[in-house]
Protein backbone atom coordinates (compact mmCIF):
# COMPACT_ATOMS: atom_id res chain seq x y z
CA UNK A 1 0.00 0.00 0.00
CA UNK A 2 1.59 3.22 -1.39
CA UNK A 3 1.54 6.61 0.93
CA UNK A 4 0.07 9.60 -0.34
CA UNK A 5 1.54 12.36 -1.34
CA UNK A 6 0.55 14.21 1.47
CA UNK A 7 1.62 11.87 4.00
CA UNK A 8 5.02 11.72 2.85
CA UNK A 9 5.24 15.07 2.55
CA UNK A 10 4.06 15.17 6.75
CA UNK A 11 6.78 12.51 7.28
CA UNK A 12 9.61 14.85 4.98
CA UNK A 13 8.50 17.57 7.13
CA UNK A 14 8.44 15.65 10.63
CA UNK A 15 12.18 14.18 9.66
CA UNK A 16 13.40 17.81 8.67
CA UNK A 17 11.95 19.08 11.85
CA UNK A 18 13.70 16.58 13.67
CA UNK A 19 16.91 16.95 12.24
CA UNK A 20 16.66 20.90 12.69
CA UNK A 21 15.80 20.11 16.31
CA UNK A 22 19.09 18.06 17.15
CA UNK A 23 21.46 19.89 14.36
CA UNK A 24 20.67 22.92 16.98
CA UNK A 25 21.14 20.58 20.43
CA UNK A 26 23.86 19.83 19.48
CA UNK A 27 25.60 23.02 18.04
CA UNK A 28 26.34 21.67 15.07
CA UNK A 29 28.37 24.55 13.51
CA UNK A 30 30.21 25.37 16.79
CA UNK A 31 30.62 21.44 17.21
CA UNK A 32 32.55 21.47 13.49
CA UNK A 33 34.67 24.03 14.56
CA UNK A 34 35.81 22.52 17.36
CA UNK A 35 36.68 19.54 15.79
CA UNK A 36 38.08 21.45 13.49
CA UNK A 37 41.12 22.88 15.96
CA UNK A 38 41.58 19.27 16.50
CA UNK A 39 42.18 17.60 13.43
CA UNK A 40 45.06 20.79 12.98
CA UNK A 41 45.95 19.39 16.21
CA UNK A 42 46.59 15.97 14.97
CA UNK A 43 47.72 16.75 11.12
CA UNK A 44 50.59 19.28 13.13
CA UNK A 45 51.59 15.92 15.26
CA UNK A 46 51.46 13.69 12.02
CA UNK A 47 54.60 12.76 9.67
CA UNK A 48 51.93 10.15 8.22
CA UNK A 49 48.63 10.43 8.19
CA UNK A 50 46.74 7.41 9.35
CA UNK A 51 43.31 7.84 8.11
CA UNK A 52 41.19 6.06 10.47
CA UNK A 53 43.13 6.95 13.59
CA UNK A 54 41.43 10.94 12.10
CA UNK A 55 38.50 9.33 11.12
CA UNK A 56 38.14 8.10 14.94
CA UNK A 57 39.24 11.83 16.24
CA UNK A 58 36.65 13.15 14.35
CA UNK A 59 33.39 11.16 15.27
CA UNK A 60 34.50 10.71 18.78
CA UNK A 61 35.38 14.38 18.95
CA UNK A 62 32.16 15.54 17.67
CA UNK A 63 30.15 13.01 19.86
CA UNK A 64 31.72 14.58 22.90
CA UNK A 65 31.33 18.04 21.51
CA UNK A 66 27.66 17.57 20.80
CA UNK A 67 27.40 16.15 24.16
CA UNK A 68 28.92 18.84 26.08
CA UNK A 69 26.33 20.87 23.91
CA UNK A 70 23.52 18.94 24.87
CA UNK A 71 23.87 18.70 28.82
CA UNK A 72 24.64 22.43 28.20
CA UNK A 73 21.09 22.92 27.47
CA UNK A 74 19.21 20.53 29.23
CA UNK A 75 20.76 21.96 32.67
CA UNK A 76 19.75 25.50 31.06
CA UNK A 77 16.91 25.41 29.33
CA UNK A 78 14.68 27.59 31.50
CA UNK A 79 17.31 30.11 31.38
CA UNK A 80 17.19 29.62 27.50
CA UNK A 81 13.56 30.62 27.77
CA UNK A 82 14.64 34.13 28.99
CA UNK A 83 17.07 35.61 26.21
CA UNK A 84 16.35 36.28 22.75
CA UNK A 85 19.76 34.19 21.32
CA UNK A 86 18.49 31.62 22.80
CA UNK A 87 14.68 31.02 23.10
CA UNK A 88 14.28 28.91 19.81
CA UNK A 89 16.66 25.98 20.97
CA UNK A 90 14.77 22.23 20.86
CA UNK A 91 13.90 22.06 24.57
CA UNK A 92 11.89 25.68 24.93
CA UNK A 93 10.27 25.28 21.90
CA UNK A 94 9.20 21.70 22.96
CA UNK A 95 10.74 20.07 19.62
CA UNK A 96 12.61 17.86 21.98
CA UNK A 97 11.33 16.50 25.37
CA UNK A 98 13.83 16.08 28.51
CA UNK A 99 13.99 12.60 28.39
CA UNK A 100 15.10 12.37 24.54
CA UNK A 101 17.51 14.95 25.16
CA UNK A 102 18.96 13.29 28.31
CA UNK A 103 19.40 9.81 26.46
CA UNK A 104 20.59 11.52 23.40
CA UNK A 105 23.63 13.41 25.25
CA UNK A 106 24.03 10.29 27.66
CA UNK A 107 24.70 7.88 24.85
CA UNK A 108 26.55 9.93 22.45
CA UNK A 109 29.22 11.12 25.18
CA UNK A 110 29.82 7.35 26.17
CA UNK A 111 30.36 6.76 22.19
CA UNK A 112 32.34 9.25 22.14
CA UNK A 113 34.48 8.93 25.31
CA UNK A 114 34.95 5.02 24.23
CA UNK A 115 35.67 5.88 20.78
CA UNK A 116 38.42 8.07 21.67
CA UNK A 117 39.97 5.82 24.57
CA UNK A 118 39.79 2.41 22.72
CA UNK A 119 40.02 4.03 18.93
CA UNK A 120 42.74 5.82 19.70
CA UNK A 121 44.54 5.95 23.22
CA UNK A 122 43.60 6.10 27.10
CA UNK A 123 45.01 9.77 27.28
CA UNK A 124 42.73 10.83 24.23
CA UNK A 125 40.10 9.16 25.93
CA UNK A 126 40.79 11.01 29.12
CA UNK A 127 40.85 14.06 27.30
CA UNK A 128 37.59 13.72 26.34
CA UNK A 129 36.15 13.04 29.41
CA UNK A 130 37.85 15.54 31.50
CA UNK A 131 36.56 17.89 28.98
CA UNK A 132 32.67 16.75 28.97
CA UNK A 133 32.78 16.56 32.90
CA UNK A 134 34.31 20.15 33.04
CA UNK A 135 31.88 22.21 30.83
CA UNK A 136 29.04 20.03 31.92
CA UNK A 137 29.16 19.68 35.55
CA UNK A 138 31.84 23.11 36.44
CA UNK A 139 31.60 25.48 33.70
CA UNK A 140 28.00 25.18 32.93
CA UNK A 141 26.22 25.77 36.55
CA UNK A 142 29.49 28.09 37.54
CA UNK A 143 27.64 30.67 34.46
CA UNK A 144 25.13 31.59 37.04
CA UNK A 145 27.40 32.41 39.98
CA UNK A 146 30.42 34.14 39.15
CA UNK A 147 32.43 35.50 35.74
CA UNK A 148 35.23 33.45 36.50
CA UNK A 149 33.00 30.81 34.71
CA UNK A 150 35.04 32.45 31.95
CA UNK A 151 38.09 31.18 33.04
CA UNK A 152 36.68 27.07 34.10
CA UNK A 153 35.41 27.10 30.76
CA UNK A 154 38.37 28.21 28.84
CA UNK A 155 40.14 24.78 30.29
CA UNK A 156 38.17 22.29 28.17
CA UNK A 157 37.78 24.80 24.96
CA UNK A 158 41.58 24.48 24.91
CA UNK A 159 41.25 20.65 24.98
CA UNK A 160 40.83 20.30 21.10
CA UNK A 161 43.97 20.72 19.49
CA UNK A 162 45.91 19.19 22.38
CA UNK A 163 43.72 15.91 21.61
CA UNK A 164 44.52 16.37 18.30
CA UNK A 165 48.36 15.90 19.04
CA UNK A 166 47.87 13.12 21.75
CA UNK A 167 45.58 10.86 19.42
CA UNK A 168 48.86 10.63 17.25
CA UNK A 169 50.93 10.48 19.85
CA UNK A 170 49.46 8.90 22.92
CA UNK A 171 51.47 11.11 25.35
CA UNK A 172 51.49 14.69 26.73
CA UNK A 173 54.64 17.48 26.05
CA UNK A 174 55.58 20.88 25.30
CA UNK A 175 53.90 20.99 21.46
CA UNK A 176 50.89 19.75 22.98
CA UNK A 177 51.07 21.84 25.73
CA UNK A 178 51.53 24.90 23.79
CA UNK A 179 48.24 23.98 21.54
CA UNK A 180 46.64 23.78 24.60
CA UNK A 181 47.90 27.61 25.82
CA UNK A 182 47.47 29.28 22.97
CA UNK A 183 43.92 28.32 22.29
CA UNK A 184 42.98 29.01 26.17
CA UNK A 185 44.67 32.13 25.87
CA UNK A 186 42.05 32.79 22.86
CA UNK A 187 39.02 32.04 24.29
CA UNK A 188 39.06 35.18 26.78
CA UNK A 189 39.16 38.02 24.15
CA UNK A 190 37.17 35.92 21.69
CA UNK A 191 34.49 35.13 24.60
CA UNK A 192 34.45 38.25 26.52
CA UNK A 193 33.46 40.18 22.98
CA UNK A 194 30.74 37.75 22.52
CA UNK A 195 29.57 38.41 26.19
CA UNK A 196 29.72 42.34 25.52
CA UNK A 197 27.36 41.85 22.25
CA UNK A 198 24.76 40.08 24.17
CA UNK A 199 25.21 41.67 27.78
CA UNK A 200 21.82 42.74 27.81
CA UNK A 201 20.17 39.41 26.90
CA UNK A 202 22.40 37.33 29.14
CA UNK A 203 21.21 39.75 31.91
CA UNK A 204 18.01 38.57 31.39
CA UNK A 205 18.90 35.03 32.76
CA UNK A 206 20.96 36.36 35.66
CA UNK A 207 23.97 35.56 33.69
CA UNK A 208 27.12 38.44 34.54
CA UNK A 209 29.69 37.24 32.23
CA UNK A 210 32.13 40.41 31.28
CA UNK A 211 35.05 40.27 33.55
CA UNK A 212 33.78 43.86 35.31
CA UNK A 213 31.29 44.35 37.39
CA UNK A 214 30.12 47.08 35.70
CA UNK A 215 29.95 45.51 32.51
CA UNK A 216 30.19 46.97 29.08
CA UNK A 217 32.56 49.62 30.66
CA UNK A 218 36.12 50.77 30.63
CA UNK A 219 37.58 47.76 32.58
CA UNK A 220 36.13 45.37 30.53
CA UNK A 221 37.21 46.36 27.18
CA UNK A 222 40.80 46.96 28.73
CA UNK A 223 40.87 43.28 29.95
CA UNK A 224 39.82 42.04 26.46
CA UNK A 225 42.63 44.24 24.99
CA UNK A 226 45.00 42.91 27.68
CA UNK A 227 44.08 39.68 26.69
CA UNK A 228 44.63 40.00 23.08
CA UNK A 229 48.05 41.52 23.59
CA UNK A 230 48.87 37.91 26.03
CA UNK A 231 47.45 35.97 22.90
CA UNK A 232 50.24 37.55 20.86
CA UNK A 233 52.62 36.97 23.29
CA UNK A 234 51.85 33.50 23.95
CA UNK A 235 51.22 32.67 19.98
CA UNK A 236 55.06 33.82 19.62
CA UNK A 237 55.92 30.97 22.07
CA UNK A 238 55.89 27.57 19.19
CA UNK A 239 58.92 29.82 17.17
CA UNK A 240 60.52 30.52 20.28
CA UNK A 241 60.59 27.23 21.74
CA UNK A 242 62.17 26.17 17.84
CA UNK A 243 59.08 24.45 16.69
CA UNK A 244 58.02 27.11 14.12
CA UNK A 245 60.05 28.97 11.82
CA UNK A 246 60.02 32.49 10.65
CA UNK A 247 57.73 32.49 8.05
CA UNK A 248 55.02 31.40 10.52
CA UNK A 249 56.24 33.55 12.93
CA UNK A 250 55.66 35.96 10.84
CA UNK A 251 52.09 35.10 10.05
CA UNK A 252 51.66 35.02 13.97
CA UNK A 253 52.51 38.35 14.56
CA UNK A 254 50.19 39.49 11.87
CA UNK A 255 47.02 37.43 13.06
CA UNK A 256 47.90 38.78 16.72
CA UNK A 257 47.96 42.52 15.39
CA UNK A 258 44.52 41.94 13.92
CA UNK A 259 43.40 40.85 17.17
CA UNK A 260 44.73 43.83 18.86
CA UNK A 261 43.49 46.29 15.94
CA UNK A 262 39.39 46.07 16.59
CA UNK A 263 40.63 45.70 20.93
CA UNK A 264 42.38 49.00 21.24
CA UNK A 265 38.77 50.63 19.05
CA UNK A 266 36.66 48.63 21.55
CA UNK A 267 38.74 50.14 24.38
CA UNK A 268 38.73 53.60 22.68
CA UNK A 269 34.79 53.73 21.47
CA UNK A 270 33.33 51.05 24.37
CA UNK A 271 31.39 49.93 21.30
CA UNK A 272 28.96 47.05 19.90
CA UNK A 273 30.18 47.71 16.42
CA UNK A 274 33.86 47.68 17.77
CA UNK A 275 32.84 44.22 19.93
CA UNK A 276 31.65 42.53 17.03
CA UNK A 277 34.58 43.25 15.24
CA UNK A 278 36.64 41.41 17.96
CA UNK A 279 34.66 38.25 17.75
CA UNK A 280 34.70 38.52 14.11
CA UNK A 281 38.31 38.43 13.58
CA UNK A 282 38.27 35.81 17.23
CA UNK A 283 37.12 33.56 14.61
CA UNK A 284 39.65 33.02 12.39
CA UNK A 285 42.55 33.46 14.11
CA UNK A 286 42.67 30.31 15.68
CA UNK A 287 42.35 28.31 12.17
CA UNK A 288 44.83 30.67 11.17
CA UNK A 289 47.57 30.08 13.77
CA UNK A 290 47.38 26.04 13.93
CA UNK A 291 47.03 26.14 10.18
CA UNK A 292 50.70 28.07 9.41
CA UNK A 293 52.00 25.97 12.18
CA UNK A 294 50.92 22.83 10.11
CA UNK A 295 52.41 24.23 7.09
CA UNK A 296 55.64 25.26 8.75
CA UNK A 297 55.94 21.51 9.48
CA UNK A 298 55.09 20.14 5.75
Amino acid sequence: MQLSTKTELTISSLISQKLSAYAAFFKLRLSFLVVFSAILGFLIASSTIVWIDLFILIIGGFLVTASSNGFNQIIERELDAKMDRTKNRPLVTGSMNVKEALFIASITGFIGVVMLWVGLNPLSGVLGLLSLFVYVAIYTPLKRITPWAVFVGAFPGAIPPMLGWVAVNGYFGLEPGLLFAVQFMWQFPHFWAIAWKAHDDYGKAGFHLLPSSGGKDLTSAFMILLYSLFLLLVSMLPFLFKLTGVVSAIIFIIAGLAMIYPSIKLFKEKSDKAATKVMLTSFIYVPIILLAWYFDKI
